[in-house]
């Protein structure tokens, strides 16, 4: 089975799928380790950790989908690409899809607002019209050459123009082609179980630490109302963040450093986690014996 047509089927499936953000390859491979069956990217994380700037359509098309690629080729789990706005009409967003196909994405978000967007949970968001947004999914389902490639068809119309807009809107993207509706900034139960019962097909949401996510609700509880998806966009970067302060903190109060295993991860985990293991097995399988074995004599062997 393909990574389109797993991420498809577990979109599909009564399980609610649990989707962690990843801003690079090493957070890919973090959410795969602890089990999870798939990831999205994040494009807050990815413009934070790459650029230093804010989710505001600063990276172009080309770079996100070469930083996508690096994440999908990372981990065996399938991956949700953000595929921003498509970086302008629809005929820009045939050239997306076939961008972040091609960098081996599972699937996309392409969201309706105006270029240049902002983080969903974030005030001052503006929305193209329902029309356009369609015209867009039109294109992106043709432009796919896998047809379980999933499209995931992002609003932000609902602290704009309210809830029966966004139902609306939902129904407009899922007959354009959407094989999901993401609804942004959700803000309570009460809506959530709404857009369930009225926009007739998969609903993800996200859940934003400090954003406008309800507090209170579990994976459980969303399973339950039946949402499809829930993505943490943020969850793993605001945790490191949070980490690296810690740990800088700690060395100046310390004036070193050390191996602490309450602050830093195993460095011998680390690169087990990134794959040196395959590297000494290949080193051992294809290069002269007698060269491995000089080069590694001084440390007491090959590890």
């Amino acid at each position: 089975m393909s990574k389109a047509a797993r991420l498809k089927s577990l979109i599909e499936a009564p399980e609610i799928l649990v989707m962690p953000g990843a801003h690079d390859p090493l957070s890919a491979k973090l959410i795969e380790e602890a089990g999870f069956d798939a990831v999205q990217a994040s494009g807050l994380g990815i413009s934070a950790t790459h650029m230093g700037l804010p989710d505001a359509s600063i990276l172009s098309m080309r770079e996100m989908a070469e930083r996508s690629a690096a994440i999908a080729a990372a981990v065996d789990i399938p991956l949700m690409a953000d595929g921003d706005t498509g970086y302008g009409n629809a005929v820009n967003v045939w050239y997306t899809v076939e961008a972040f196909e091609r960098a081996g994405a599972a699937g996309i978000n392409l969201e309706d607002q105006v270029l240049p967007k902002r983080c969903g949970h974030l005030a001052g968001k503006e929305v193209i019209s329902a029309q356009e947004m369609a015209g867009k999914i039109a294109a992106a389902a043709e432009a796919r050459r896998e047809s379980d490639f999933v499209i995931n068809a992002r609003t932000d119309a609902l602290a704009v123009e309210g809830l029966d807009a966004v139902v609306s809107r939902a129904r407009t993207y899922f007959s354009a082609g959407a094989t999901m509706v993401f609804v942004d900034g959700v803000d309570s139960r009460d809506t959530i179980a709404a857009l369930i019962d009225r926009i007739g097909g998969p609903l993800a949401i996200n859940m934003v630490e400090g954003g406008k996510t309800p507090l209170g609700l579990t994976f459980s509880d969303l399973q339950a109302m039946g949402v499809a998806r829930v993505s943490l966009p943020v969850s793993l970067l605001l945790a490191s963040i949070h980490a690296m302060r810690r740990a800088l903190v700690e060395i100046r109060l310390r004036d070193g450093t050390g191996a602490d295993a309450e602050l830093y991860a195993d460095f011998s985990g680390m690169h087990r986690l990134v794959g040196m293991d395959d590297v000494y097995a290949r080193e051992a399988r294809f290069l002269d014996t007698g060269y491995v074995d000089r080069k590694y004599a001084s440390a007491g062997g090959q590890p």
